[in-house]
């Protein structure tokens, strides 16, 4: 018991020093979310909870791939100095969905691998239920979204000259693809959990939920559109909260607090017994 209080206090404080470095856009430690998500990996690993130890390792080692693959490049100062450019072919730029898919698929494979050992024996009327409402509210902001930016385009010729609405509203609502599934798979397993007696990981689950929302808003700004295009309906987008010298990265920050504070109540809750009877996931 306290050797998994100290892997889990162990891994909030390397998520602050993570947290700390998105904010000021300068990171404290490269290596802070790789470790933070590794002791949370250790700790899964090292439960003697009767839970489905498989399936949380599982979705750990995949976010911790990722962790590891994003960690941020070290600065390197003799890359300081002149720049020279020839002709040359211009690199592809991915496309909105591609960088959609890059941004969700290791929390999105993560909730997916949970949802399948927790699936049965949780659908309860009063857990589904929050649920499908907060489905329902991500689903509407989506639309809402998507409608907007056509709206704008289709409303102020001059701003959306050249652009093809149709286009323009399958690219955005392409986008918004992953992100959507991320925050209804992370429901369905937030509902699920919570049928099981997990409420402290259902609570997770649900922050992961919630990710999706700036998740969408940066997946759209992916798309090229005419400048300010449905920015008025943009909650979660990255200059909702005004960046400052001192603090350039707000939004940025506040996503990777939901993102590992959802992984950390997962793990704790999820490592732990639970003396309610069918707390057990089901087999896959």
């Amino acid at each position: 018991m306290r050797f998994r209080l100290f892997l889990l206090s162990a891994a909030a404080s390397c998520a602050a020093f993570h947290v700390a470095g998105v904010l000021t856009a300068r990171p404290i430690w490269r290596y802070a979310e790789v470790l933070s998500i590794g002791l949370l990996l250790a700790c899964a690993l090292v439960s003697r909870s009767p839970s489905s130890r498989w399936a949380l390792g599982t979705a750990l080692a995949v976010v911790l791939v990722d962790a590891v693959r994003t960690t941020p490049v070290p600065p390197d100062r003799s890359d300081y100095g002149w720049m020279a450019f020839g002709p040359g072919p211009q690199p592809e730029a991915p496309s909105a969905l591609e960088f959609a898919l890059s941004l969700c698929w290791p929390s999105l494979t993560a909730v997916l691998v949970l949802l399948v050992a927790w699936r049965r024996g949780g659908w309860q009327r009063r857990t589904v239920a929050p649920g499908v409402v907060g489905a329902a509210l991500i689903i509407g902001y989506a639309t809402v979204r998507i409608v907007s930016i056509r709206h704008a385009v289709v409303a102020e010729p001059p701003r959306g000259a050249g652009t093809d609405v149709a286009e323009l509203t399958t690219a955005v609502s392409m986008a918004v693809l992953p992100p959507l599934a991320l925050g209804i798979a992370a429901l369905a397993l937030a509902s699920a959990l919570a049928g099981h007696g997990r409420w402290l990981a259902s609570s997770g689950a649900t922050l992961l939920a919630l990710l999706a929302l700036p998740l969408m808003d940066t997946c759209i700004g992916m798309v090229p559109m005419p400048l300010s295009a449905g920015s008025d309906t943009a909650v979660f987008a990255w200059y909702a909260i005004t960046p400052t010298l001192s603090m350039p990265q707000p939004v940025p920050a506040l996503t990777a607090v939901v993102e590992l504070t959802g992984y950390l109540l997962l793990v704790a809750g999820l490592t732990t017994s639970s003396r309610r009877e069918g707390a057990l996931p089901a087999s896959a």
